[in-house]
């Protein structure tokens, strides 16, 4: 007897095709059983809903010994922290936590730790856009870089969301 190969193929939630490009997406937990096309267009529609539109992350070579700086916001200069989202896509979160009563609920974000497969090890830091459950007005959360950001245009919306906040 020879090892059995699993044929069982997923079926996207979406298109409702099946194929070797569908399956389970999202890194936290089970957002969707998806196929590529439809994984992306989500994922993108997504990111630009919660203002996740960062580039991704260049991991650097190892080989290369020139200093590496910090990423910056190509507006005003300020350090940032560049995360990846629950949903592959990234986004630029300010240095420091606030409480949630200063950041208007559009920029709220949590960073979730990501054990490894089958270990408590982590190995992963994912950031994840606070929704549903409002978090208490002295909660710290991490706000995206947009709501701190000085440039005159930011600093015009920030104004604009916290005082559309029913809070």
């Amino acid at each position: 007897m020879g090892a059995t190969e699993d044929t069982i193929q997923g079926v996207c939630q979406s298109c409702h095709t099946g194929g070797p490009t569908v399956r389970e997406r999202g890194r936290v937990s089970l957002m969707a059983v998806l196929c590529d096309p439809c994984w992306s267009a989500y994922a993108n529609q997504l990111a630009i809903e919660e203002g996740a539109t960062a580039p991704p992350q260049v991991d650097p070579d190892p080989d290369d010994v020139t200093p590496y700086e910090p990423p910056t916001c190509s507006d005003c200069g300020a350090a940032v922290k560049h995360y990846r989202t629950n949903y592959d896509r990234w986004v630029y979160l300010a240095v420091e936590d606030l409480p949630a009563k200063d950041v208007a609920p559009r920029y709220r974000w949590r960073l979730q730790t990501l054990g490894g497969r089958h270990s408590r090890v982590p190995v992963e830091i994912v950031a994840v856009r606070i929704r549903g459950i409002e978090p208490l007005p002295s909660d710290p959360v991490w706000p995206a870089h947009r709501a701190v950001c000085l440039t005159p245009e930011a600093v015009q919306e920030a104004e604009q969301e916290r005082a559309a906040d029913p809070e």
